[in-house]
């Protein structure tokens, strides 16, 4: 059931005085974009028919069929809870069509709703909690983000040590304000370093809720004169940032990954999950972990996962099942990070698995000692294989897979694709500080 109705956000935006509607939407490499119109406009939106030059946006479309239209979720409907002089802005997050009235396939949250589709298919609902997490660091004279900070906390510090508590709390209450039950905030364990988790949903309204978090967390930190970035590893040295997806099945009402007879409480379709998502986590890691930074963040000594492999018992592996049972019951898949575009990867995550719910796939056994300790002839003989360790292994991996062009649809697969070969070749020919440091001196 519809949480609001058009009438109802036409009256919620006279009452509270709404200036401005932002119409969201996020591109093909997950970045927020938007169209603002005046209240005057509203009605025409709401109708579906405010359009856009879809062909200014990367990896949209071509400018000889630019016209597209944005059609208003209208439960996304929300006023920004921050101040603005020229008048309150409220935010609808909008679906891409083609001027034709058809959904565009490169629209990241039509991926989303096309897996949504299959697993509704298959009799099931799918439900995701995020982790995220991320820096806050220091602004210089002329307002650009740089890597400083005087904070000095590890993990579950306090204030004063922790110097960014009061901005972290102030983005809870901002988000609670907007509908988000926030569970748990807290300093994570590198230095500048926060966590901010919120309840699971079903799992388009958890991609949306990524993107809103993160628009949240970018606004509050810069009032509070710091920059907040999910770059994923932004300092050598210390731990990057992730961004744990938790996901679970539901049928009618009950969680189908849990079996209270197994041995570690999992049903056969939870095991089924599992392998689907081990079997083409190569292929689809691109999504996962999308930039050339990401994998600088998948090393080992860092407690991000770079071994495919699951456990219930140790957080080294790819996949952990946490302990609780019941509802909760649910598979942690750790190695997303917050760069990821959230809608392609979630996708991408849910379709693996109901590969493997569909085929019947088994995992392998568990792995519930620190792979990390293994040797590589130890990790070989256990067929133990490892993630993509570059951004152009895992463009080289999602390229040759027909499974991934058939979840993320042929549009996205050849224009990300094509973005990413692009980012290789540029990062490659770059000359790094390192190099200096290493080099100039010495040649």
């Amino acid at each position: 059931m519809s949480k609001y109705t058009k009438e109802d956000i036409i009256r919620i935006t006279k009452e509270e005085k709404v200036s401005f509607i932002n119409l969201q939407f996020t591109d093909i490499m997950g970045t927020l974009k938007s169209v603002c119109i005046t209240v005057s406009q509203l009605e025409k939106a709401l109708d579906n028919k405010c359009m856009f030059d879809g062909s200014s946006i990367d990896g949209f479309v071509r400018i000889e069929e630019s016209d597209m239209q944005l059609h208003p979720d209208l439960d996304s409907f929300v006023i920004l809870p921050w101040d603005c002089e020229s008048g309150k802005t409220a935010r609808l997050i909008c679906d891409v069509y083609n001027s034709d009235g058809t959904p565009f396939e490169g629209d990241p949250r039509y991926v989303l709703r096309r897996a949504i589709k299959r697993a509704a298919d298959m009799g099931f609902d799918c439900y995701v909690g995020p982790e995220c997490e991320f820096f806050l660091f220091h602004l210089d004279d002329h307002g650009k983000a740089t890597t400083e900070t005087y904070d000095m906390g590890g993990y579950f510090d306090l204030g004063p040590v922790d110097r960014g508590e009061g901005c972290r709390k102030e983005i809870c209450l901002c988000l609670e304000e907007m509908g988000f039950e926030i569970e748990a905030s807290h300093h994570e364990n590198a230095t500048a370093q926060h966590e901010i988790d919120f309840k699971y949903d079903e799992i388009l309204r958890t991609a949306d809720n990524v993107m809103t978090f993160k628009y949240v967390v970018k606004n509050l930190a810069n009032q509070h004169n710091l920059y907040a970035t999910f770059m994923p590893k932004p300092i050598y040295g210390i731990c990057g940032s992730g961004m744990h997806i938790n996901i679970s099945l539901f049928k009618d009402g009950k969680n189908v990954f849990c079996n209270e007879a197994d041995n570690v409480g999992l049903s056969d379709i939870a095991y089924n999950f599992i392998a689907g998502v081990m079997h083409h986590i190569k292929a689809i890691t691109i999504l996962t972990n999308p930039i050339v930074n990401s994998y600088k963040r998948l090393v080992p000594g860092y407690e991000a996962p770079v071994y495919i492999a699951w456990s219930a018992k140790n957080r080294s592996p790819l996949i952990r099942i946490p302990t609780a049972r019941g509802t909760g019951t649910r598979i942690e898949l750790r190695n997303p990070d917050p760069a990821a575009n959230p809608y392609l990867a979630m996708a991408a995550v849910l379709q693996a698995g109901l590969d493997g719910v569909e085929k019947s796939m088994l995992p392998p056994a568990p792995k519930d000692s620190n792979i990390f300790d293994l040797s590589a002839e130890e990790r070989k003989a256990a067929g133990i294989h490892s993630l993509p360790k570059t951004l152009r292994e895992a463009t080289k991996e999602f390229s040759a897979s027909e499974f991934a062009k058939e979840a993320m649809g042929a549009h996205i697969h050849k224009k990300y694709i094509e973005a990413k070969q692009e980012e290789w070749r540029e990062y490659s020919t770059r000359v790094s500080q390192w190099e200096i440091d290493k080099y100039l001196g010495k040649y």
